[in-house]
């Protein structure tokens, strides 16, 4: 069932409204120097849309429009065209959130935090259900809050955009006394998500074997190594079946009196390439332990 827009439009003086009690961006606090565009239409046109305000006990509150409210502000106006609506703190925090959401001016981080206070600060709902009122998929809101796990100069540089947020959500996971350590080399070797992975899973097996990496030494020829013993391995793998195919051939093409000769010469080959893939993984683990030292 659908409601009626019960909401009104009226002037109301300036003073008698203020910032949202949520403050969602901290940035709502001053003019940033890319709203004097804004001042300057709004002085040349005047206020084209209402800002949306809720009442209170005293009072008014904005739950939308608080760029356009202090662009008025700067322009010493008295009264400002409002929306009047009533609305309960949660859907004054949501529709804040999806303006946000849908003018993309937050950065990862502010959006994480305002997730983060909705879902586990203010109780008022899980992460489908969030996810379904902002029109994103629940992984997206997921990994957003996972990386409040970070530490802080990682979510500086995710607000500096020297971090993506796909890294970043690769590293949410690992021990935090190995992300600094590991993030430099994330930066710096500018590793992609599955070369993080590489890395991670490097992390497991040597934690499987009682050891640690020193990763600061290592971790970009760490994952040169794994990819190409990986490689090495399939390459040897794929002419296994080669030979097998040959194997199936002999059976099916050559005399049984001959065929004994064949067959024994090509299950040679086949226990030489196993020993080899066998030296491979032990190429792998030896370069990777030598990191250490």
């Amino acid at each position: 069932m659908e409601f009626a827009d019960t909401s009104i439009v009226e002037q109301i003086e300036m003073k008698m409204i203020r910032p949202s009690q949520f403050a969602i961006r901290d940035k709502y606090q001053k003019i940033a120097p890319e709203d004097d565009a804004l001042i300057s239409s709004i002085r040349e046109h005047g206020l084209l849309q209402p800002i949306l305000i809720r009442p209170l006990t005293h009072g008014f509150e904005i739950i939308a429009g608080h760029r356009r409210f202090k662009a008025c502000r700067s322009l010493r106006w008295r009264f400002i065209s409002c929306k009047l609506r009533e609305m309960s703190d949660k859907q004054a925090y949501e529709i804040q959130l999806t303006e946000n959401i849908q003018r993309k001016s937050m950065d990862p981080i502010e959006e994480a935090e305002a997730f983060r206070r909705y879902v586990i600060d203010f109780g008022w709902g899980g992460v489908t259900e969030l996810a379904k009122k902002l029109g994103k998929s629940e992984e997206y809101i997921s990994h957003r809050i996972q990386l409040l796990k970070l530490p802080d100069d990682i979510k500086e540089r995710i607000v500096m955009d020297r971090l993506k947020v796909s890294q970043a959500v690769e590293l949410s996971n690992i021990p935090s006394e190995r992300q600094s350590e590991i993030i430099s080399q994330v930066i710096n070797n500018n590793l992609t998500v599955r070369e993080i992975r590489e890395v991670k899973s490097i992390l497991r097996e040597e934690a499987a074997l009682g050891d640690q990496v020193i990763l600061s030494k290592g971790i970009s020829k760490s994952v040169q190594i794994v990819c190409i013993t990986k490689k090495t391995s399939l390459a040897l793998k794929v002419t296994l079946a080669r030979l097998d195919n040959l194997i199936e051939e002999v059976h099916t093409n050559i005399e049984p009196e001959q065929r004994a000769e064949a067959t024994n010469f090509l299950m040679g080959l086949r226990l030489k390439i196993h020993a080899m893939i066998d030296e491979t993984i032990r190429f792998k683990n030896t370069s990777i332990k030598s990191m250490k030292k």
